[in-house]
């Protein structure tokens, strides 16, 4: 929402500037209001509006203008406090059941049913009994009592951006639970949370004036209040009806003034509301794998077998990453490579869970890992590149101010050496102008700026992994060349492991040591870059080097491999590539293909290897 915006909705301009200028005047009533609102003139008892008394007088000649003024101060504080419980418990409560999800998403969405529930005028009627004439304990009964109205909204709303990527790069990066949902979350919500709370505010000004109207809130001889004024005029209007026009008027106009500005705000963040995203319950801790990590490595993943409710989607997934080593991760989509790059750092999607299996990272186990030790090494110890760069960066703030709240949350320091810090990463990743980068927002970058500032994200904390996540797909060839360029002088001056998720050969060639080559959630082949592209060991590698289009004869049609790659739900029994392999045989579908050595550190899932040794 901006003025700009306002502007060309000229009710809700004129609504805001109505409640701007009723705020002031009835602040500053003491030195506004043309006299005295306890002044009597009974001489001059409900006379009409004249040049001495604007709005004329009520029964005891008292100026109606001036008790307007100082009675807007209650009703407007009133109305003020309400809303302040009413935005305080809605926003807190709807943050915490949408961000948090699980047990707490249960009993806060319980508790706003039964506050739902309560006869709100019983509510106050009783606080009223037991606090007689006091609004403060009055408008914070209303605050809680309709407090379930905001929460909702906020919930559903932050259920829906917790799925957004920078969302997740947030919590990649290690910030913490409560600094994701007021530096990324509250932001995207302040355009539904002010509808919300003007049209609140409209309902609490007629709540307010109603109590004082009938005595049980603020009366008469406490001083002026809208309420009171109205019941004033309602005892005389068979001898004065004019009395009635500016102590009822005020409140019509005021009440219709938040509602035109609650319709304004809703018109400017129409479309901006996400729906909301139900979270389905994690799955209890995975089963101990029996195969022993090797301990030698940064990383040693074994057995590693992932689920989603009650469909597997990756299975017995083994291997390691050295300190150092570059190691790819290849096959086409849907083979369940990025679901295994990110269940090392519990990023699964919602409903996904290590089912069984292990992965010890520089000695610590990671299957089953909880979310508070997870943020002790996301973003600190493992970071990850994500494919789309646009995405892990929220829009609503600048790159430097993005870059120094991670870098703030590993290493506590000043903002100022933070800022410093900030700039010295974007100068790593080759950014021109770094200084004037970091004051940027992400729509001003380039889709290779955006990506190098994801990677100096993804740097700030000086991890020992760097997980890439097809970090080049979304850009043109010569910026991918730079990228992965980039990523090795990172590991060579950083002398950290990473790990590239991909299905292009040719980065898979540029920077990795190692890799494995992936099919329908299960490894088919792993051995060095170089083998692999030699003498491919498995149908399905062969298959992708026929395909690749940086070996291919210049000329030739381009070979593919006929069908796709099968959902989970749909594996074939046996080996998985066997409906578009040309050399299957009925043999392929008897039982589980296990993993054979054809060679020194070469692991091949095929049992027609020696078809594929060329003669």
């Amino acid at each position: 929402m901006t003025l700009t915006g306002l502007l060309r909705r000229p009710l809700g301009l004129i609504s805001a500037l109505y409640l701007l200028v009723l705020v002031i005047v009835t602040t500053g009533a003491p030195w506004v209001a043309p006299s005295d609102p306890e002044a009597q003139d009974l001489g001059n008892a409900l006379a009409g509006p004249s040049a001495e008394h604007w709005l004329g007088t009520d029964r005891l000649g008292r100026d109606v203008l001036s008790r307007l003024l100082h009675g807007g101060q209650i009703t407007l504080v009133s109305v003020v406090e309400a809303a302040l419980v009413f935005t305080l418990l809605g926003v807190t409560l709807g943050l915490a059941a949408g961000y948090l999800g699980g047990w707490a998403d249960r009993l806060i969405a319980r508790l706003g049913d039964l506050l739902l529930a309560l006869p709100g005028i019983i509510v106050l009627l009783m606080v009223l009994s037991v606090f007689p004439g006091n609004d403060l304990a009055t408008m914070i009964a209303l605050g809680v009592i309709s407090c379930p109205t905001l929460l909702r909204v906020v919930r559903g709303q932050t259920m829906a951006l917790r799925q957004e990527l920078y969302v997740k790069a947030a919590r990649l990066s290690g910030l913490t639970g409560g600094r994701i949902m007021w530096r990324h979350i509250l932001p995207r919500l302040a355009g539904p949370i002010i509808v919300q709370v003007s049209l609140f505010a409209a309902t609490a000004v007629l709540v307010q004036a109603a109590l004082s109207f009938l005595g049980l809130s603020t009366p008469e001889t406490e001083g002026p209040s809208w309420g009171n004024m109205v019941g004033s005029a309602a005892e005389v209007i068979s001898r004065d009806s004019w009395l009635m026009v500016p102590t009822g008027g005020i409140l019509v106009i005021t009440v219709l003034a938040l509602g035109l500005l609650g319709d304004a705000v809703r018109d400017l963040t129409v479309g901006r509301a996400l729906p909301a995203v139900v979270r389905p319950r994690r799955r209890p801790t995975p089963v101990a794998t029996t195969a022993e990590p090797d301990r030698t490595a940064l990383l040693s993943v074994r057995d590693l077998t992932i689920a989603f409710g009650d469909t597997t989607v990756v299975r017995d997934v083994t291997f390691d990453v050295g300190p150092g080593e570059a190691f790819g991760i290849v096959g086409e989509s849907g083979c369940g490579k990025t679901v295994t790059a990110r269940s090392l750092l519990g990023l699964l999607a919602d409903g996904g869970y290590v089912k069984s299996g292990s992965a010890v990272f520089d000695g610590r186990e990671l299957a089953g890992m909880s979310e508070k030790d997870f943020r002790t090494i996301r973003g600190s110890r493992i970071g990850l590149v994500a494919q789309e760069p646009m995405s892990g960066l929220d829009p609503s703030f600048r790159v430097g101010s993005q870059l120094v709240e991670v870098i703030r949350r590993h290493d506590p320091m000043t903002r100022r050496a933070a800022r410093a810090r900030a700039v010295e990463l974007l100068t790593m990743v080759h950014l021109p102008e770094p200084a004037q980068v970091a004051r940027r927002y992400p729509h001003e970058l380039s889709g290779g700026m955006a990506q190098r500032v994801v990677i100096a994200l993804a740097l700030a904390g000086n991890p020992d992994l760097l997980i890439a996540d097809e970090p080049t797909t979304a850009l043109d060839v010569t910026v991918q060349v730079e990228i992965l360029g980039l990523l090795r002088e990172l590991r060579s001056e950083l002398g950290m492991a990473v790990i590239l998720v991909t299905h292009d050969w040719g980065a898979l060639a540029d920077l990795c040591d190692r890799a494995m080559v992936m099919y329908a959630g299960e490894v088919v082949e792993q051995a060095t870059v170089d083998e692999l592209y030699r003498t491919p060991r498995h149908p399905y590698t062969r298959g992708l080097l026929a395909a690749n289009p940086h070996v291919a004869p210049v000329g030739d049609g381009l070979p593919v491999i006929p069908g796709s790659v099968p959902p989970p739900a749909l594996w074939p029994a046996g080996c998985h590539f066997q409906p578009r392999c040309d050399l299957a045989t009925a043999e392929c579908g008897t039982g589980p293909i296990p993993l054979v050595i054809p060679g020194p550190e070469r692991e091949s899932r095929c049992i027609h290897i020696e078809e594929l040794v060329a003669p």
